[in-house]
């Protein structure tokens, strides 16, 4: 596929500096060099303190600093907005942003609720002319792609069933400190949010949409400790799914934060009538194949015949790697913006994910029924 990138450069606002803020400002100083096209400008980088916003401007790249987003959203020089702030914050920003005439690139989760979500996607649906691209860089991968191909094309014959696992320890520890993230004005989803919805994308990537899910969720460690005594944990540490997709095919799905020992456990696998694959992000670069008539699977190693690889290494073999993923994340924000394909997932089919990650958190059991379709 064809890309074109930006002749003219475009000028960026990063909004927040924490690791997916230096994971979009390392994209952001990458994508000319790999990519092609202009070299974006790096205008303004926004956060809490003057100092923070000093030290990380002159870390990252960027030529101004400032502790006022309003301000820098608004900026002239500005053309795309980079959102990597914690969760509450997203929507007044991208609302921001789209009113003021940017293109904007928002990690995930998209929003706190669903009402939230659906707002913003209706605002977007206002703005045709302006790019919105959400976080998801996990459909980047090279192997990812190579399975989405290969059921696209019928290779391996009609997906009859997902079975999807996205598992890390991060909360594991119950004497972790209560933060943000636990509570639902601040964090919204738990486990759900945080990680579940970049499985849900990866699967409606290879399964198409969901039809009905039916789910349970659960807080594993009830309280934290504060320096005001313990906290309640408002949000799941983990969830459980049964889905049915639009096709036909079932899927199940599992997502956790407490699961000891698994750091970036994003592993799938689709049974098809003619085969099945497999996937582990902690194993990115590997995608297993099997074949109806074969003995057992067969390990495909990522390399330059594969989607977007050959652009950072002419080699295979040489490992592609989480920020490669942010890249090529970039790159499809530019070249939509400079009239190539539509970027994706934009607000309209975030708002999709957005749908299936909430009724998982309010099914408890209940079957639940998924409307909306997905640009």
């Amino acid at each position: 596929m064809s890309y074109p990138m930006p002749e003219a450069p475009l000028g960026v606002a990063l909004i927040g500096t924490g690791f997916m803020g230096k994971c979009h400002a390392m994209a952001w100083r990458n994508v000319a060099t790999v990519f092609g096209g202009a070299h974006p400008r790096l205008e303004v980088l926004a956060d809490a303190t003057p100092e923070s916003a000093a030290r990380h401007a002159a870390q990252f790249g960027f030529a101004r600093s400032s502790t006022d987003w309003q301000a820098a959203v608004a900026d002239a020089a500005v053309d795309v907005v980079s959102i990597t702030t914690p969760n509450g914050m997203h929507r007044p920003m991208a609302e921001a942003a789209l009113k003021a005439g940017k293109h904007v690139w928002l990690e995930k989760p998209m929003a706190l609720t669903l009402g939230d979500a659906t707002a913003m996607a209706a605002l977007a649906a206002g703005h045709p002319g302006q790019v919105t691209i959400l976080g998801y860089n996990y459909t980047r991968s090279p192997a990812y792609q190579a399975a989405r191909a290969l059921i696209g094309e019928g290779a391996l014959g009609a997906p009859l069933a997902f079975r999807g696992v996205y598992d890390e320890d991060y909360s594991a520890d119950p004497l972790i400190p209560w933060s943000w993230r636990l509570t639902h004005a601040g964090g919204g989803l738990g486990a759900l949010g945080d990680l579940g919805c970049h499985l849900v994308a990866q699967m409606l990537g290879l399964m198409g949409p969901v039809a009905e899910v039916t789910a349970m969720t659960q807080i594993a460690v009830p309280e934290r400790p504060s320096p005001e005594g313990p906290k309640p944990v408002e949000n799941e540490d983990s969830a459980l799914a049964l889905i049915r997709f639009a096709s036909g095919a079932q899927g199940s799905f599992a997502t956790s934060r407490v699961a000891r020992g698994r750091k970036c456990r994003l592993q799938w696998e689709v049974h098809c009538t003619g085969g099945t694959l497999v996937f582990d992000q902690e194993n990115m670069n590997e995608l297993w194949v099997h074949r109806a008539g074969e003995a057992g699977f067969t390990r495909h190693l990522s390399g330059p015949e594969q989607p977007d690889f050959a652009a950072f290494c002419p080699a295979p073999g040489h490992n592609f790697g989480f920020n490669e993923q942010k890249v090529i994340e970039a790159r499809d924000l530019c070249a939509a913006i400079a009239g190539g394909p539509a970027a994706a997932p934009g607000f309209a089919a975030g708002l999709e994910i957005e749908r299936i990650i909430h009724a998982m958190a309010a099914s408890q059991g209940k079957s639940i029924a998924i409307g909306g379709g997905h640009d």
